[in-house]
């Protein structure tokens, strides 16, 4: 028996109901989800704007749009470890309030470079946020109940990037960019200090509660360790890598979805800025229906008895699959509604494997490098990130804006996600751990 066992077993605790105030927890990170992508989105729902007053070409603004992304995946190598070490409560209060601080400096970007440099902080201040959010989740539920609450908080993007483009384009018409950066900035200084507030880690009693058996089990292993384990070492595996492979796949076309669709709504079909606002919800809120499809999907098939990694696998290789089929075909489409339909399944789908990526990271780690592996696996999604940006903004200037290109290379690294995930991706513990 475990030393954390043994000191349940002293307080002769009676069974009870599983803490509410996990819920409350996993609210509070939907709500710094939003404001993390309101932060992410607010430059490409600018982008025209500044492309004007700045006199930036389309590779120019692609490489400002991907200034965010290259950092963060870089940032997240260490973010992962960091939370690992310190816990997600210190960890995501410092990320928000300095992500929030960033964005409004960013307001008093009066050049190409300064935007540039404050957008590669906002980059690697916003890195420990996921990671936070799977530790939460990894704390307070078990396995069986796992994907629901981090699909839930990756919702939290997905309803940023829904209300991004109507609610940031009527702040940017009735404010100027350089307001909207300071309101959304000010949203994110408050969530840092709810959560400080009110998170803390669930007591030894709770963690019975919540885990039962896999708690000791977790609990026993900790104390076999006689300190974290580098992140390093996770690259030895070759799930490590797979799962790197398989982000960047599915990773490159959401964030063309997030850094050029607007744009393309207006440049491609005609749309105005206000229309093109509207018009751009539409895929985002489909995507918060994927995300939440994706870990109910997960959640299911383990309670009707599929083993965990394929239970994560199939709303990753499905949704991988549904979103390249409905991409490619938006390179030939005329009609403008049927492309917008197609776009709008295609981020549906896109979503559906987001939330339960970060699960099966919890999956595959052990109980000390989850939040790292989760971290080195976004870390290879956000290396997709900030290509997508960088390559479609090449393919419009050599192309004079034709967006065929860019659809066939998003559809194209779908799948290769998908096979990255649904063939190399493996349970390789052994029997008895997986069992």
């Amino acid at each position: 028996m475990s030393q954390a066992s043994a000191e349940i077993d002293a307080t002769n605790t009676e069974p009870r109901k599983k803490p509410r105030i996990r819920w409350y927890l996993i609210a509070l990170l939907v709500i710094g989800g939003i404001v993390n992508y309101l932060d992410r989105n607010n430059l490409s729902i600018a982008n025209t704007t500044i492309a004007k007053e700045f006199g930036l070409n389309a590779l120019q603004m692609g490489l400002l749009l991907s200034a965010f992304s290259w950092p963060y995946a870089i940032a997240n190598l260490p973010a992962g470890y960091l939370v690992d070490k310190f816990g997600p409560k210190k960890m995501f209060a410092w990320a928000a309030g300095l992500w929030s601080i960033i964005s409004m400096i960013s307001a008093l970007a009066n050049s190409f470079g300064f935007l540039y440099a404050a957008r590669v902080a906002l980059g690697i201040a916003e890195s420990p946020f996921f990671t936070s959010g799977l530790k939460v989740a990894d704390k307070w539920f078990n396995k069986t109940e796992r994907a629901l609450p981090v699909s839930i908080v990756n919702t939290g993007s997905q309803i940023a990037n829904a209300i991004a483009p109507p609610l940031l384009t009527f702040l940017l018409l009735t404010m100027t960019w350089r307001g909207m950066f300071l309101v959304v900035g000010a949203f994110g200084i408050v969530v840092a200090l709810v959560w400080l507030r009110i998170y803390r880690d669930p007591t030894l009693k709770e963690q019975f509660v919540i885990k039962g058996a896999e708690f000791e089990e977790k609990a026993t292993a900790a104390e076999q360790k006689e300190k974290q384990v580098g992140w390093g070492e996770l690259f030895k595996h070759k799930n490590t890598w797979f799962m790197i492979l398989g982000a960047f796949g599915i990773f490159y076309t959401v964030w063309v979805y997030l850094t050029w669709l607007p744009s393309y709504l207006q440049t491609a079909r005609g749309f105005s800025l206000s229309q093109a606002g509207w018009l751009a919800a539409l895929p985002f809120l489909c995507g918060i229906i994927g995300v939440l499809t994706g870990g109910i999907v997960s959640s299911k098939a383990i309670k009707a008895g599929v083993p965990t990694i394929r239970a994560r696998k199939l709303p990753i290789v499905g949704g991988a699959v549904l979103a390249a089929a409905a991409v490619l075909p938006v390179a030939y489409v005329d009609n403008t509604a049927l492309a917008i339909v197609l776009l709008s399944i295609g981020y549906f789908a896109a979503q559906v494997p987001i939330g339960v990526l970060w699960t099966l990271a919890s999956d595959v780690a052990a109980p000390n490098q989850v939040a790292s592996l989760g971290a080195i696996q976004n870390f290879g999604g956000f290396l997709g990130a900030s290509l997508a940006p960088i390559v479609t903004g090449y393919i419009l200037n050599e192309t004079g804006g034709n967006y065929t290109l860019v659809f066939l290379v998003g559809g194209i690294l779908l799948l290769v996600g998908a096979v990255s995930y649904g063939v190399f991706v493996k349970d390789r513990r052994p029997a008895s751990v997986a069992a």
